[in-house]
């Protein structure tokens, strides 16, 4: 699936039209064409979103084309925004090409909302094309609006394809284009010329703003747009001089003369055809005029409202033109803008497969959202042996309704579930299992004390040992009830370890077990490797935990450079710690000549281009590593909370590798945020060991 995100750098844009004219004209170039909305009003309803459905030929429910209200996103925007992205990919399958229609500014200050937007495309990862309003600018102050909004989006790391200067004057094209162009260099542009039709609002709009009733004419022609306002406060000769094509005509209901004046004029073959009469003060007209006006069939719609001159013009004058369902003039009009601004052809550019398929920014809800469906295709069952535990109950609520996984709980099934109402998560679809009465357990016990009998486990012994819940689980995990399991918010890394040690054992080939957190910083996924396990791994154990690493980071979408860290890079520096990572290196390298490899080489090195190009220049791997591997536990514990911390990055594990079967510990202050996470990455984990 390809997709754009199209939004407004402030109120008044006219992203609307361009979003028609878009949608129009992506229709006609590609198969099945789908619209999104991230952010709608209260309630869902949202009147572009008909109208860009009903342009795509879509038969996609409204309902199922929008992701949240503004409410939902001031309730919780982090929530709202991970709302925002399941229901996009969720929307998107089955669509060659996803149109994205940003929010509109409409309760919240501009920077905000435009903050918010770019992030939302970040998040989605589709190029982000802005629209940005000329009208009633010069072009210094157009370009450096332009020029800021650009750099906003880039702060959050949205990939910006181009910007639409709208509503240009036609005479000004070329000298807008130039002015951005000094100002954004090589950055896509196009500049759509001003179209008034675009702009207008309708009589019925214009009746709205007023209050007013139709008291003669078609109601059908409410619909039609209003290309201007006249107020008829004078004589008739001076009226006709003012009068405009489309324009709509205000005057007080007791000016009768005037009236016939201007319904005369409508009907002229060499004057202005208007689109409406709006009769202000409150006064009716005279019933010999209202009997005159009957008798003629008059089409033109006749307003009345209580308003005075005054009051009726500047309400009416107020009142934006919007693209509805029934504006078919504005439709055509926008299509046709879109076909006829010179270089558009760029704009379709941004879908092309290499546009889209480039190396992009990870967000951490890209990621996770990821994640989430690779865990969803795995289908596994995962087995949580702290299941009484308030943070894991509602976890198991969110895995179960999200399909990310199937559960067992272990503990007490009466316990289990009265929590589970207490705190009115739905774990229904969760099995429960008591290992103190499941009959798995003399099962368990005779398993578990032919694997231990070397170390003079009983029988007896073993009976006892495994209505553990970490020993249960992994047993489970071990007799294939279970495809991996997940536990630590309440005990110890030691605890969830040391049975997978004794009963899951390591995978052939792997010598040591070893872990990597999944950092997730604002604008990729790195790997950090070792973080939890071993304190000081020799040469050899550190080259087994990069081999490791390297294919957990393949199990999850991460092309894997490894970077054997250091504080010396190259052949820079000496010394025993440096030796070991020399060392390590060549040992990789030998075992895995596939694998991209760089050691020793400094933190910075290894993640900055700029970096590595003065101190590793060359190096496949220098400045683009993506799978971390630290030199000690005291070294990769304290940069993955340093990072964690410093940077608001997401950190997802430690993620246990090197074992015949996945289990996961979890932190004992881990968020329900992260234990979702952790079991699907488990998930991912049992489909791919």
């Amino acid at each position: 699936m390809k997709g754009l995100y199209l939004a407004g750098t402030e109120a008044r844009s006219g992203k609307s039209a361009v979003a028609v004219g878009l949608v129009n004209r992506l229709t006609r170039r590609h198969g099945r064409v789908g619209v999104f909305r991230p952010v709608v009003q209260a309630g869902g309803q949202d009147e572009l979103l008909r109208v860009l459905l009903q342009e795509a030929h879509s038969d996609l429910a409204p309902e199922l084309a929008w992701g949240v209200t503004h409410d939902d996103l001031h309730a919780d925007h982090d929530r709202a925004l991970g709302v925002v992205v399941d229901r996009f990919h969720a929307m998107a399958q089955g669509h060659d090409v996803v149109l994205v229609v940003g929010s509109d500014f409409s309760d919240v200050v501009a920077p905000t909302e435009f903050a918010t937007n770019a992030r939302i495309a970040a998040d989605l990862g589709t190029p982000l094309v802005l629209v940005a309003p000329a009208r009633d600018r010069d072009h210094a102050e157009l370009a450096a609006s332009a020029a800021a909004a650009v750099a906003a989006a880039r702060a959050v790391h949205a990939h910006v394809g181009g910007v639409v200067i709208n509503q240009v004057r036609s005479d000004d094209s070329a000298a807008a284009l130039d002015a951005l162009t000094t100002r954004l260099g090589a950055l896509p542009l196009w500049a759509l010329t001003e179209t008034p039709l675009l702009r207008a609002p309708t009589v019925r709009d214009l009746m709205a703003a007023c209050d007013g009733t139709l008291v003669h004419g078609d109601a059908d022609l409410l619909d039609r747009e209003s290309m201007g306002l006249v107020v008829a406060a004078m004589s008739m000769p001076h009226v006709i001089d003012r009068l405009i094509e489309g324009s709509t005509v205000i005057v007080p209901g007791d000016r009768d003369d005037v009236v016939l004046g201007v319904l005369l004029a409508h009907h002229s073959r060499t004057l202005p055809t208007l689109s409406g009469l709006v009769l202000n003060g409150g006064f009716a007209l005279s019933p010999q005029i209202d009997r005159l006006i009957a008798g003629l069939d008059m089409r033109l719609p006749i307003v009345s409202c209580q308003l005075g001159t005054m009051d009726t013009a500047t309400a009416l004058g107020r009142v934006e033109g919007r693209i509805t369902a029934t504006s078919s003039r504005k439709v055509g009009a926008a299509a046709d803008l879109l076909d006829r601004t010179e270089g558009i052809d760029t704009l379709d550019a941004l879908l092309s497969d290499d546009a889209q398929g480039g190396e992009r920014a990870v967000t951490p809800l890209m990621f996770e959202h990821d994640l989430v469906e690779r865990a969803r295709e795995a289908q596994a069952h995962i087995v949580l042996p702290e299941g009484a535990e308030e943070r894991i109950i509602i976890a198991a609520d969110q895995v179960l309704a999200r399909g990310i996984a199937r559960l067992t709980l272990l503990g007490d099934e009466s316990v289990i579930r009265d929590r589970a109402r207490v705190l009115g998560a739905d774990i229904s679809a969760a099995e429960v299992v008591d290992p103190a009465t499941s009959p798995w357990r003399e099962e368990f016990a005779a398993t578990y004390a032919a694997l231990r009998a070397h170390k003079g486990v009983t029988h007896e012994q073993a009976f006892d040992r495994v209505v553990d819940p970490s020993y249960f689980g992994t047993m489970m995990v071990h007799a294939g009830r279970a495809d991996g399991m997940v536990s630590g918010c309440i005990t110890t890394t030691a605890h969830t370890i040391r049975p997978a040690l004794e009963v899951v054992r390591t995978a052939p080939g792997v010598s040591v077990v070893s872990s990597v957190f999944l950092m997730c910083l604002a604008d990729r996924v790195l790997v950090y490797g070792d973080c939890a396990v071993n304190p000081d791994p020799d040469a050899a154990q550190l080259a087994d935990i990069a081999i490791s690493s390297a294919r957990t980071a393949a199990a999850f979408g991460i092309e894997p450079r490894v970077a054997m860290l250091s504080y010396s890079t190259g052949e820079s520096g000496t010394g025993a710690d440096v030796e070991k990572v020399r060392a390590a290196t060549a040992i990789v390298r030998e075992l895995a000549p596939d694998l991209l490899v760089e050691g020793p080489i400094q933190y910075d090195a290894a993640v900055d281009p700029h970096v590595a190009a003065t101190k590793l220049k060359g190096s496949p791997v220098a400045g683009r590593a993506t799978v971390l591997v630290f030199p000690d536990l005291n070294t990769g514990n304290n940069t993955y909370k340093a990072v964690q911390r410093s940077a608001d990055a997401v950190a997802i594990g430690p993620v246990l590798q090197g074992l015949n079967r996945p289990v996961n510990d979890l932190s004992r202050g881990a968020l329900v945020r992260d234990i979702v996470n952790t079991v699907a990455i488990t998930a991912v984990q049992g489909q791919t060991t």
